[in-house]
């Protein structure tokens, strides 16, 4: 039994780790910068999603258009016209925060998006089970968490992706939604091409702030400064299951948004 929670200790130490280090991609988005410029045309090189914002209120600008994305069935971002927000979270280990974010999207009927990893599934099943019974899409976060744009042939990348299929599956005995979101934001023409091939939608963000360090979390302030000036029409909005600040603001949060005049939609919506 000692040596089952040590070893379920260091897997959740280094789901962690991944996560700091990759920095999920959240910690790409600078004032006013894109990074990295990709002009008008999709790279074939290896990127990561990146941000360039503007106007309060506005759409920001992405490494590739909408219309670019879209070729692959990839998305970034909804309809500037419509007031609607289409929340995300990703899921790399549990640590007590998913379940006041699950109360706080159930007060206000709000459907999320919740993109999990394989060590999600297999140490928090019944939360899992949860957000599918209360009507939120499970997407896929790949099964290890790896750099997917460094794989270069289609059955590892099937591998990667079927395998929390398949698990998530066994665990609520529904399908997953056909969603990928690519780990740390790396991505690659041809992995969008891969992800598309095997009938997945790919979803980037149009919103994201430094949520996913446990070790130093933002303060409330920080939170509302970024999440209610950066907000715009059709946002796509990422943000970390694994964040204290998420769990203890949500609801604050989606009714400061709900006044502004928002409201919440599933991505099937946006698709």
């Amino acid at each position: 039994m000692e040596k089952k929670k040590l070893k379920m200790a260091g897997t959740v130490l280094l789901f962690a780790a991944m996560f700091f280090v990759g920095r999920s991609a959240a910690s790409f988005q600078k004032e006013g910068v894109l990074l990295p410029a990709m002009g008008n045309h999709m790279s074939q090189e290896a990127e990561n999603w990146g941000l360039g914002f503007g106007a309060e209120g506005t759409k920001p600008t992405g490494n590739a258009t909408a219309e670019e994305l879209k070729k692959y069935n990839a998305y970034y971002v909804g309809d500037k016209e419509d007031k609607v927000i289409y929340l995300t979270f990703d899921c790399g280990y549990e640590n007590g925060n998913t379940e006041p974010i699950l109360d706080a999207l159930k007060k206000h009927n709000a459907k999320a998006t919740f993109f999990v990893v394989g060590h999600f599934l297999e140490t928090a099943p019944e939360i899992a089970k949860r957000m599918a019974e209360e009507g939120h899409a499970v997407g896929n976060h790949t099964y290890h968490h790896p750099d997917m744009s460094a794989i270069s042939d289609l059955e590892s990348f099937r591998k990667e992706v079927e395998d929390v299929e398949t698990l998530y599956q066994e665990i609520t005995g529904k399908d997953m939604m056909k969603y990928y979101r690519p780990p740390q934001g790396k991505y690659s023409t041809e992995n969008l091409k891969m992800a598309k091939e095997l009938g997945y939608s790919t979803f980037f963000w149009s919103l994201a702030y430094v949520d996913w360090n446990v070790d130093s979390q933002p303060t409330k302030e920080q939170a509302f400064d970024k999440l209610l000036t950066r907000i715009h029409p059709g946002a796509i909005v990422l943000l970390h299951s694994t964040s204290k600040t998420n769990g203890e603001i949500l609801d604050e949060l989606l009714t400061k948004w709900e006044e502004m005049g928002y409201r919440f939609a599933p991505l099937s919506e946006l698709l």
